[in-house]
C-alpha cells in the first residue's frame, strides 16, 4: 500500500541502530505508524520533533505489518515554542491525546481540520479557549457528543447533566462562542470540564491514564 500525505508527528522511538518508529496523524489516512530507516541521522532527527508538520511517503507490502516511511519537513512548529512553557505543553497534550485516543488507520478529517485551525492560531491571545473548543470537537468526533441549549444566563459557569453525570461547564462552550474577556479562571473550568469528560468517556472505562502532558498543561494555569 503506497501513498503520500501530510500530517503531524505524534510520537517517535528508536528502532535498532539507525532507525526510528514514528506515529503521524495524517490528513487522509488518520493515525499511522511506520519505520524510518536513517531516522537517527542529524538531518532527519533535527526535524522529527513532536508536533512538527511533515510530508510522509508510505510504503507497505502487507497491511498487517509496519510500513516504511520517508519524510520531509513541511513546517517546524515545536521549535517556535521552546521558550514558551504553556504552548510547548499544549503541543505535547495534543499529540499525546491523539496518540492515545485515535484508532490506527481511520480517517478523521474533521479532527485534522480543527487541529490545523488551532495550530494556525496558537499565537493569538485567546488560544487557550481555542484549545478548549478543539478538545470538545475531539470528544464529539470520537462519538461522545453532547447537546446543550444556548443560554442567556449571567453566570459564566453552569452545571449540566451528561449521561447522568453532573459537570461544571463554562458558558462560552455551551454557546459555542469566544468569551469577551480573557480569564484564567474560565480557562481552568474549561480544561477541567473536558478533562473530566475524557476521563469518564475514554480513559477510565478502558483502564487507561490521562496523558501526563495534559495534566501538566492544565496545571500551567493554576
Amino acid at each position: 500500500m503506497n501513498w503520500e500525505d501530510e500530517g503531524y508527528l505524534l510520537s517517535k522511538k528508536k528502532f535498532r541502530e539507525n532507525a526510528v518508529i514514528i506515529s503521524v496523524f495524517t490528513q487522509t489516512y488518520g493515525k499511522i505508524t511506520g519505520i524510518i530507516y536513517g531516522g537517527t541521522s542529524r538531518k532527519i532527527k533535527n526535524y522529527l520533533q513532536i508536533g512538527n508538520k511533515i510530508f510522509v511517503i508510505h510504503n507497505s507490502k502487507n497491511r498487517n505489518k509496519l510500513g516504511y516511511l520517508k519524510t520531509e519537513i513541511i513546517e517546524a512548529i515545536s521549535p517556535r515554542y521552546f521558550n514558551d512553557k504553556k504552548r510547548s505543553y499544549v503541543l505535547l497534550s495534543i499529540t499525546d491525546l491523539l496518540n492515545s485516543l485515535l484508532p490506527d488507520e481511520e480517517s478523521y478529517k474533521n479532527i485534522y481540520s480543527s487541529l490545523n485551525n488551532l495550530i494556525n492560531n496558537l499565537d493569538e491571545h485567546m488560544w487557550p479557549f481555542l484549545y478548549s473548543f478543539w478538545e470538545v470537537n475531539l470528544i464529539k468526533e470520537l462519538g461522545f457528543g453532547f447537546k446543550t441549549e444556548k443560554t442567556n444566563s449571567t453566570k459564566e459557569i453552569l452545571s449540566i447533566n451528561i449521561d447522568n453525570v453532573l459537570y461544571k461547564i463554562p458558558k462560552f462552550i455551551i454557546n459555542e462562542e469566544m468569551p469577551e474577556n480573557y480569564s484564567k479562571e474560565i480557562i481552568i473550568h474549561a480544561l477541567s470540564f473536558t478533562r473530566n469528560l475524557m476521563l469518564n468517556k475514554f480513559y477510565l472505562p478502558n483502564n487507561l491514564y490521562l496523558p501526563r502532558s495534559r495534566v501538566v498543561f492544565e496545571n500551567c494555569f493554576s
